[in-house]
């Protein structure tokens, strides 16, 4: 396995240490034998421990990436240990599960070449000049200087009120170009530590993407902070932060990271930017587009398109009447859907909307980048603003949301039905089975019956995981999620687009995704 890149692989490799999820890396015997090689280095070298340990990780999956993928397939593949892998989720497992000892032996080569070019970096980031405010904030590593003053409050001030309902949860997004978006991921950390706050942020060289709960006090202040912080105080208002009721319960723990993009769509920011959106619409004016658009007599003849850009589980909870919402099961997805389905935008204005707008950004950005429709519109500040100020308007449904509370509601409106008996229902828990990845709609009365799996595969292993106690340290997919179609394509009936606000049963981020845990349908019970 190498331990160092050529120059021509460097770029390449960067993004693929960048692309790398969140895979927790946490073996014992590890973390033991790492700890003698972060006593050897400066205090500096040891901040960027957890960068050496991904670029490790990512310089080992990169050997095993086969050099021509059948050309049918868009998406790299993987052999490694005589095995075939064609998502990256299956080999990070694979790899984190089976070679933690050549990881171990990669992040220690990682780690002295840090040390080696890290006086180097500090040169170049002292010369840097260019902005004097950017430069004055990153150039201070001290992050504790750009720490809120909690000097004037009790710990239990600042704590209490996190429970659920008394507490809040924030969600935001900033688009705008960063220059050292390690310095500020260890700001961030500090940041929500200092204000005991929970959640996940994702920093690129292209923005920030936050959803963060605890007090409301703390949340007042880590706004305050972001808004008053030189790096983001000319793009980020008030009004970008969206609230809703929660606290630091709704998240198991706090997770920050650095990577290539602040949503996952799966294509480089340097393809595809957030600086060629569609055109922004507020609430009210995207209330009176949709307005325009349901009282067509005629909506399947119609030039508009009202296209939902999330994923099945949270459309199947939640939507706008009259929506067209793609049959997939995460967002890095969504350009495979726009590929097959081109002509279903071909010159049509597009009214595009997500959970909080983020996913429009780069989704309206891929779309327009098509040039088949005649306008791509996106909805300012998604469903959470909209609702804020149309809750009784035309989204009916609860509004997803990537953590333990699972859904928000707004209104009295159920769209959904229990999987099993089709009662209607939109309480999302996840399988029983304790392996499964997938959430699944089944009312109280069939849970008392146990119907509380997924599937009927589920159902069957759940029981053999019962009387054998072992099971795998990693979560996994159900094995009906293979046969779902990753981008379906929508039937053109006479020229006419399809009619479906419901999305299809299937067998299978606004904000920063927490759980990717699908509904699949199941046999309903018998009546006796």
């Amino acid at each position: 396995m190498p331990s160092s890149t050529s120059p021509d692989q460097g770029d390449d490799l960067e993004a693929c240490v960048l692309r790398f999820s969140d895979l927790d890396l946490k073996v014992t015997s590890l973390i033991n034998r790492s700890s003698s090689i972060k006593a050897e280095l400066d205090v500096s070298t040891k901040k960027k421990y957890s960068f050496a340990k991904k670029k490790a990780f990512a310089l080992f999956v990169k050997t095993k990436e086969l050099p021509a993928p059948p050309s049918e397939y868009k998406e790299k593949w993987w052999k490694c240990c005589q095995q075939l892998f064609t998502d990256q989720t299956s080999i990070h497992r694979h790899v984190a599960t089976q070679h933690a000892d050549e990881i171990y032996h990669e992040t220690a080569s990682v780690l002295k070449q840090l040390t080696v070019t890290s006086s180097t970096s500090k040169t170049l980031k002292s010369a840097d000049k260019r902005n004097p405010f950017k430069e004055d904030l990153t150039h201070n590593h001290e992050v504790s200087a750009w720490l809120p003053d909690i000097s004037c409050f009790s710990p239990d001030e600042l704590i209490s009120g996190q429970g659920n309902g008394e507490g809040e949860v924030l969600l935001y997004y900033c688009y705008c170009d960063l220059e050292d978006p390690d310095w500020i991921c260890a700001w961030q950390t500090a940041l929500c530590q200092h204000l005991h706050l929970t959640g996940k942020v994702r920093i690129a060289t292209e923005g920030i993407n936050g959803t963060v709960g605890g007090s409301k006090l703390a949340t007042r202040l880590y706004v305050e902070v972001m808004l008053s912080c030189p790096l983001f105080k000319d793009y980020l208002c008030k009004d970008d932060f969206k609230t809703s009721k929660g606290g630091a319960c709704c998240f198991p723990e706090l997770r920050v990271g650095v990577f290539e993009e602040i949503v996952p769509m799966g294509i480089s920011p340097s393809k595809i930017s957030y600086k060629k959106p569609g055109i922004h619409l507020s609430p009210g004016e995207f209330h009176k587009e949709v307005e325009k658009f349901l009282s067509q007599a005629n909506q399947e003849e119609s030039d508009t398109i009202l296209l939902d850009c999330r994923n099945f589980y949270e459309s199947k909870i939640g939507r706008f009447q009259g929506c067209l919402a793609p049959d997939i099961r995460k967002f890095s997805y969504f350009p495979s859907y726009v590929d097959e389905n081109l002509e279903l935008f071909k010159e049509k204005r597009v009214l595009m909307y997500c959970t909080g707008g983020i996913r429009c950004e780069r989704g309206s950005a891929y779309l327009k980048a098509k040039g088949v429709c005649k306008e791509v519109f996106q909805l300012k500040g998604g469903i959470h603003k909209y609702l804020e100020e149309f809750p009784a308007g035309f989204y009916k449904g609860k509004l997803f949301v990537f953590d333990e509370r699972y859904a928000l509601s707004f209104n009295s409106d159920i769209v959904s039905e229990c999987s099993y008996c089709g009662a209607p229902w939109d309480q999302y828990k996840l399988c029983s089975t304790p392996q499964c990845r997938q959430l699944v709609l089944t009312c109280l009365a069939c849970q008392g019956q146990g119907f509380t799996a997924c599937c009927v595969t589920c159902q069957d292993k759940g029981s053999r995981q019962a009387a054998s106690p072992a099971q795998s340290s990693f979560k996994e997919e159900c094995e009906c999620t293979a046969r779902r179609l990753r981008a379906p394509r929508e039937l053109l009936q006479q020229g006419r687009l399809p009619a479906s606000p419901e999305p299809r049963p299937g067998d299978d981020e606004d904000g920063p995704c927490l759980h990717e845990r699908p509904h699949l349908p199941f046999p309903k019970p018998s009546q006796s």
